[in-house]
């Protein structure tokens, strides 16, 4: 598989724009009214300072700080660099704030502590508890990290959680229960090594004794090799408190008849010869990133009874944080914890596990472009996986509050679960999802307009984003000059530049256009000049000969042009059925607005085609489609021709019997609310709409602009779909990023 290549310039463009950083502040309450001021500030705030000051526990009702964690670091061990200190850790403590709101809704501040002073460090961090509901410890070095994570713990009443040990731990754990259900062992009778004496590598193995792994049974090891009972070099309590009596004094050693092996060590620490010392179906984890102590392909070959996990997201089984530290604090949080004891961290695993052994749901499949099921090679549910929200938060909870650690147990948990399904924004694991199946598909992408600097930035992104391959429509000293121009002078001999005058083809192609076109008035002299010098139809006619796999143009002309040069190769046109469906994303909701692109007036014929391809797009982007039919009557009220067709365009899907959910006329409002389709129990909508067909190109036109204007929605497309070639067509406005976006639609044939 393609590795993903991140160049500095795109990294610090990443971090640069749109505003400095990863995230910002917003205001979960109106501001605008002189009694809204009045509310929020003085005098209507000293309400509830007189009632926290009262009752302290009502500081998780009036006050976000039942939903804020703060990630805090003094910068000692950023990342696999070292120690950078604590301003340049800052990027890396952003990236977790936004993890924990990506993946499970909790709100996150970063705080950068100046200190290598563990009492310093200390009292920063207890000072600091009024404000948040739980504080998760990043990139500290060992032994500190001990010393500050065990002082918090005693010291304050909210969860502190030092996720570069306990992370790495609790999933580990996860994936070790499902490895040792396969090869039919008991954790309490296996040999364990440990290759890595830090703060992961300790954490991973006092959490798998407090599972029930036996002392005498876990070997642990450093760059000295064996921690046994009598060493002094290189010790310290934290790895004492693990040294057994053993005759062994070598990792290889260690391993020779081992059960499990778990690295957190370093690139190449493990050897094949060691791999096959190892027991019968052996499991090895070799989680050092970003190489494995050994690779899935080295152990594999000397051990194919072996279950193997990695770091790494391009091999199977992924040891990934990202599935636990978001959904332990909010299922700690829920219940206004006091801590996140080992039994927390437990029911996490279980929960993790058990999830990973139940059948995957099809949008994770299709993320992934193949069917995944409980085995060898999927031992741990995928960070893509929708059910992880309501899953392991109420395991999590319930954990704490059978432990006591609960400060409000939830009632409820039935409830408690439907409420964290709500929580989630859909349209973050739809577009994860569809880059994974773009990497997973690895088409050839054609970029038609070369001369345009945005979309060679796109053609590059692409490729060095392990996608595909870039080919680019234009002349190469023209395409060098603009790519160095814009920082990227390397970039010109990684993609491939195409053009009539370098193409073996164009004779073929030439031959294909006029058997096309000879009957619409076109001569060879005007089928010369569309190949060789229109970049857009010589574009399509490279996708027409498979000599790429998808197509993305529209930068620099406008959509009607470039669908009448389409149209001269490829049927794109309203005859044939196609239709362009624009995706706006917004507050957490996906909603397709259809036709926006070629349809200027259709009849209920068209409109019911136009929602069939609709519902094609939304069901190859993992969405129940839910289609309504708009305009600004409801079911026949008030009266109006130009809504009729509206009305009629469900009578011609019941004719053709699809298989998804429709309904109308309605008005907008009716469509998307609930409430208000509560007024018409009698629709056939289950929900909220996500796809509405609009009566005309002009309305749906306006629709999309206005809420990318004033809602500032993010907008996708228009999706060209009904077309035998995959083709994209993005806005002349369009950023580099919008036509990066484009192409992997293109890569996932959506359309």
């Amino acid at each position: 598989m393609s590795k993903n290549r991140i160049t500095a310039e795109e990294a610090l463009a990443f971090h640069l724009e749109p505003t400095p950083g990863k995230f910002e502040i917003t205001a979960t309450v109106p501001m605008m009214t002189q009694r809204d001021l009045s509310l929020a500030y003085s005098p209507g705030v000293a309400v509830p300072c007189e009632a926290i000051a009262q009752s302290p526990e009502t500081a998780y009702d009036y006050t976000n700080k039942g939903n804020l964690v703060a990630v805090i670091s003094n910068g000692t061990a950023v990342l696999g660099l070292g120690n950078l200190g604590a301003l340049a850790s800052k990027p890396v403590m952003e990236g977790k704030a936004v993890l924990f709101k990506r993946f499970a809704d909790v709100n996150s501040i970063d705080i950068e502590l100046d200190t290598e002073d563990t009492d310093a460090f200390v009292n920063a961090v207890k000072l600091m508890g009024p404000t948040f509901g739980g504080i998760n410890l990043e990139d500290i070095k060992a032994p500190e990290c001990f010393i500050i994570e065990q002082r918090l713990k005693a010291e304050m009443d909210i969860p502190v959680f030092h996720d570069d040990q306990h992370g790495t731990a609790v999933i580990c754990a996860a994936g070790l229960i499902n490895a040792l259900h396969l090869s039919g062992k008991k954790i309490e009778d296996v040999r364990i090594v440990l290759n890595g004496a830090g703060a992961a590598g300790i954490a991973c193995l006092e959490l798998l004794k407090s599972m029930g792994a036996k002392h005498q049974n876990c070997i642990m090891c450093d760059t000295k090799g064996v921690i046994y009972q009598g060493r002094t070099e290189g010790m310290n309590q934290w790895k004492s408190a693990h040294a057994v009596a053993t005759e062994m004094r070598t990792l290889a050693e260690a391993m020779t008849g081992a059960d499990v092996f778990l690295g957190v060590s370093v690139k190449g620490a493990v050897t094949q010869e060691m791999v096959v010392s190892m027991s019968e179906n052996p499991v090895i984890f070799a989680m050092a990133n970003p190489d494995p102590e050994i690779t899935p392909e080295e152990a594999h070959e000397v051990r194919p009874d072996a279950i193997v996990a990695t770091g790494r997201s391009d091999y199977p089984n992924q040891v990934n944080n990202v599935l636990g530290f978001p959904y332990l604090f909010r299922g700690a949080l829920d219940i206004h914890a006091r801590a996140i004891n080992d039994e927390m961290k437990i029911a996490c695993a279980h929960a993790l596990a058990n999830l990973a052994r139940e059948d995957v749901p099809d949008e994770v499949g299709l993320a992934y472009g193949k069917n995944l099921s409980f085995g060898r090679d999927y031992i741990i549910p995928t960070p893509f996986d929708p059910r992880l929200i309501h899953r392991i938060p109420p395991a999590v909870a319930k954990a704490g509050m059978h432990t006591g650690a609960a400060r409000r147990p939830i009632i409820d948990m039935d409830a408690y679960e439907v409420s964290l399904k709500s929580r989630m924004d859909p349209t973050a694991s739809i577009l994860r999802g569809i880059n994974v199946r773009a990497r997973a598909n690895q088409a050839r992408m054609i970029f038609a307009e070369g001369d345009d600097p945005r979309v060679l930035r796109a053609a590059v992104m692409y490729q060095r984003a392990g996608l595909g391959k870039s080919l680019v429509v234009g002349r190469a000293e023209d395409v060098k000059t603009k790519l160095e121009k814009a920082g990227m002078e390397d970039a010109h001999r990684e993609i491939e530049i195409v053009n009539a005058a370098n193409t073996t083809h164009l004779e073929a192609y030439k031959d294909f256009l006029y058997n096309r076109l000879k009957r619409r008035g076109f001569d060879s002299e005007d089928i010369h000049r569309l190949a060789a010098r229109d970049r857009h139809v010589f574009s399509a006619l490279m996708l027409a000969h498979g000599h790429g796999d998808g197509l993305v143009t529209g930068a620099t002309r406008k959509s009607a042009h470039i669908l009448d040069r389409i149209n001269h190769v490829f049927d794109a046109d309203t005859e044939n059925g196609a239709a362009g469906i624009t995706a706006l994303l917004h507050k957490g909701r996906i909603v397709f607005i259809a036709d926006t692109l070629v349809h200027e007036w259709p009849d209920e014929e068209d409109l019911a085609n136009i929602a069939e391809r609709a519902a094609k797009v939304a069901k190859n982007l993992g969405l129940e489609p839910r289609v309504a039919f708009v305009s600004f009557s409801t079911f026949g009220y008030p009266v109006s021709e130009r809504a009729e067709k509206m009305a009629k365009a469900p009578k011609v899907l019941d004719k053709r019997g699809v298989s998804f959910e429709y309904e109308g006329e309605m008005t907008v409002d009716v469509a998307l609310n609930a409430r208000a389709q509560d007024a018409y129990p009698f629709s056939r909508l289950t929900g909220p709409a996500n796809i509405l067909v609009v009566p005309a190109r002009h309305s749906a036109s306006i629709s999309v602009k206005l809420m990318q204007e004033l809602a500032d929605a993010t907008v996708i497309g228009p999706i060209l779909a009904g077309v035998d070639g995959s083709i994209q067509i993005c806005s002349s406005t369009a950023t580099a990023n919008d036509i990066l976006n484009m192409a992997i639609l293109a890569a996932c044939r959506v359309g």
